[in-house]
Parts: structure tokens; sequence; C-alpha cells
């Protein structure tokens, strides 16, 4: 394959890459690792000037700050996630004297009768 054609396919998977992640479709994001590598492979064999490759470079820095925004706002929602679960299962309120307490939630339990 020709040099062009390379950083042609190169520059397409990193559109389609954005469009995952923009669409938060990660799946999708995990497909396109085997082919990026390949490519990325390929530039590497190529050894293709500091020029040719700026393109590629920013769009792969673009889409890094794209993945790392997604994966700060999925840990983000893990975080909530496990507050709520807690609040659950607890409440936590301040007596007359300004201690914090916390008082569990009655477990559901169910009577099973014979």
């Amino acid at each position: 394959m020709s040099e062009q054609s390379t950083c042609d396919r190169m520059n397409a998977l990193i559109e389609a890459e954005r469009d995952a992640l923009l669409s938060g479709d990660l799946e999708r994001v995990a497909d396109l690792l085997g082919e990026k590598e390949g490519l990325i492979e390929e530039l590497n064999q190529q050894g293709d000037d500091l020029e040719t490759l700026a393109p590629i470079r920013a769009g792969l820095r673009r889409n890094q700050e794209l993945f790392d925004h997604a994966l700060s706002g999925l840990r983000t929602v893990v975080s909530r996630l496990g507050s709520l679960q807690h609040l659950s299962k607890s409440l936590e309120t301040y007596d007359a004297q300004g201690r914090r307490t916390c008082i569990e939630a009655p477990r559901n339990q169910v009577e099973r009768r014979a």
C-alpha cells in the first residue's frame, strides 16, 4: 500500500473513533483498536517525516482528550452510584449536640410462613 493511502486510512479511522467517542459508543472504540494498532505499525515501517504525520498526531491527541473526558465521566457516574447506594442503606444526620449520627435503614426481609 502507498504511504498516502496508509495516512488516509489512519485519518479516516481517527475520524471514526472521534465519532464513536462523541456518541458514547465505547464498544466501537474498542473495535477500532486492532485496526488502529495495525495502521500505526504500517506508519512506523514507512518512516514518514514529521510534517506528514502532524495531522495524524493532532487527531490522536484530540481523541485522547475525548477519551480522557469520557473516562472521567464514567468515574463520576460510578462514584455517584456508589454514593446513592450508600444513602439507600443509611442516613447520616446530626443530633442536638451537633454530632453526626448514622441511622441504618431497616433491611427488607420477607417473612416466610409454612
